[in-house]
């Protein structure tokens, strides 16, 4: 028995550090394409900071277009652009791309939904002390939304992660792969429910790293 649970956490470890590796990555680009965009959308709502409704309803559309799109039928379209990218299609480094083009749409809704939260008192507390746009967005907006923007980012992390199981089903590595090719192809149901019990410690994982953050800023406030 013990010698059975420790050939099936050996084969564990590897998978495990490439579904860690896509999350990070997928988190830290996804934010990167997200933020600013989130930002935009909120500046130029209607009721926001810079109205420019045209530009408000493309952005809007593009982004609930990305949000609805099948992610396995997304991660097949986006093979070119992973090959050109990192020069591969399939793989851990290659899942990163289409899971950050899936991910950057949420960090967008989850930013302009944090930011809408502010008191428009603040910001206009702000705009009256002479503030330029861009100062009243990373001085006042963006540390005032902060714990909101924490908390949407743990539940983003914790999609991703679910979104890099799904990955294995076409090649894309981690947990999934190993669930998928050794658990259902080869009836290893030791191994599959490992990859699943591994798969919700690191969901549980990140939920309370990210509620313990978002509840530290909020009591240093």
């Amino acid at each position: 028995m013990l010698d059975t649970v420790s050939a099936v956490f050996a084969m564990l470890l590897t998978p495990l550090c490439e579904t860690i590796l896509m999350v990070a990555g997928t988190t830290f680009f996804s934010i990167l394409l997200g933020l600013p965009l989130g930002v935009v959308l909120n500046l130029t709502d209607p009721v926001g900071l810079k109205p420019r409704r045209m530009l408000n309803n493309v952005l809007s559309r593009v982004v609930n277009l990305l949000r609805s799109f099948p992610f396995l039928i997304l991660m097949i379209l986006v093979f070119p652009l992973s090959r050109l990218i990192v020069g591969e299609s399939t793989g851990t480094k290659a899942t990163i791309v289409p899971l950050a083009i899936a991910a950057s749409p949420f960090v967008a809704r989850v930013i302009e939904s944090a930011l809408k939260e502010i008191d428009p008192q603040v910001l206009l507390a702000a705009r009256v002390m002479g503030s330029s746009t861009w100062q009243i967005v990373y001085k006042v907006m963006i540390p005032e939304a902060m714990p909101s923007i924490v908390a949407g980012i743990t539940l983003t992390v914790i999609n991703i992660i679910g979104y890099s199981a799904m990955a294995g089903a076409i090649g894309g590595g981690g947990l999934g792969d190993l669930a998928i090719r050794y658990g259902y192809h080869r009836f290893r149901t030791d191994v599959m429910i490992g990859a699943v019990l591994v798969i919700v410690v690191l969901v549980e994982a990140v939920q309370l790293l990210g509620s313990w953050i978002s509840d530290r800023m909020i009591k240093k406030r």
